[in-house]
């Protein structure tokens, strides 16, 4: 079979999964990455080894198995990412986010920030800060021990040589974050949301391959990692510090006004993602000094 074939048939085994545009969406990025297509005639014939990984990927799309995860990869801010059924799949939207950290830590003056990610998973947001400002001093935390080796892979990867300080903690228990870090210029989090019992509004190929530890929240209140990072982070940021959440777009004005209880969070402000929904927030933390 040649490599144009098979992409022929991949797209017609995926359209009754997928709709016809996403199938093709999906069989570019698997030609592209596993089978070099930009650089090849895709009237070559597959080899015999090749025959082997098609048939291989095509059974695993057709199945579900996001595309990122039969690659062992995915795409986000123009880097590649290393990907497993341990961490969520890096979204599109979550470079907003960043690009929005990224302007801040670049207005702020500060030569070397520190920054801390909170729910690290593949790494993608603390990450690629670093890799835009080399100067970032980069810390972060997960509650997941194999989430945290894919960002130390990735990080090993992406910034050669840059130390990064990765740690096993949990976001809603203080006393398990290291006691040695410093304040913060920024901290950015992209924590669970879904309650547990609203599991069955959650797409199939999501639910049924996507860490539900970086999907649902441990309780039946949504917002409970925002209350418990708010609080942490008023001990944690310098005066003059920025708090960066991503939201549901369905619970994004409640996120903000969980700061107006404190008088030290200044200039709350919501933004939109590239789809329009708006789905982040910031905090200013600026207590009265003594």
């Amino acid at each position: 079979m040649t490599l144009r074939a098979w992409q022929h048939k991949l797209v017609q085994d995926l359209t009754p999964r997928y709709d016809e545009g996403e199938a093709k969406s999906i069989t570019r990025i698997v030609l592209e990455d596993a089978f070099h297509s930009r650089k090849r005639d895709l009237d070559t014939e597959l080899e015999p080894a090749e025959t082997t990984l098609a048939n291989n990927i095509l059974k695993r799309l057709v199945d579900g198995e996001p595309v990122q995860y039969v690659l062992g990869e995915a795409d986000f801010f123009g880097l590649k990412f290393t990907v497993n059924p341990a961490v969520l799949i890096p979204r599109q939207e979550t470079e907003d986010l960043v690009a929005w950290v990224v302007a801040w830590l670049k207005g702020s003056g500060e030569p070397a920030p520190t920054v801390l990610d909170i729910g690290l998973g593949t790494g993608c947001i603390g990450i690629t800060i670093k890799h835009k400002l080399p100067g970032v001093q980069l810390f972060g935390m997960d509650a997941s021990v194999e989430a945290l080796e894919v960002a130390q892979s990735n990080a090993d990867t992406l910034l050669p040589g840059k130390a990064v300080q990765f740690v096993d903690a949990d976001a809603l228990d203080e006393k398990t974050w290291p006691a040695n870090w410093p304040l913060f210029d920024a901290i950015v989090s992209n924590p669970p949301y879904i309650p547990y019992n609203e599991r069955h509004l959650m797409p199939e190929h999501v639910l049924e391959h996507e860490p539900h530890m970086a999907l649902f929240v441990p309780k039946h209140d949504p917002l409970v990692f925002y209350k418990s990072i708010i609080q942490t982070a008023a001990k944690k940021l310098k005066h003059g510090g920025a708090l960066f959440f991503e939201c549901n777009e369905y619970n994004v004005e409640a996120v903000a006004m969980l700061f107006e209880p404190y008088e030290a969070w200044k200039d709350v402000e919501l933004r939109n993602d590239l789809y329009g929904k708006t789905r982040f927030v910031y905090g200013w933390y600026l207590p009265k000094k003594a």
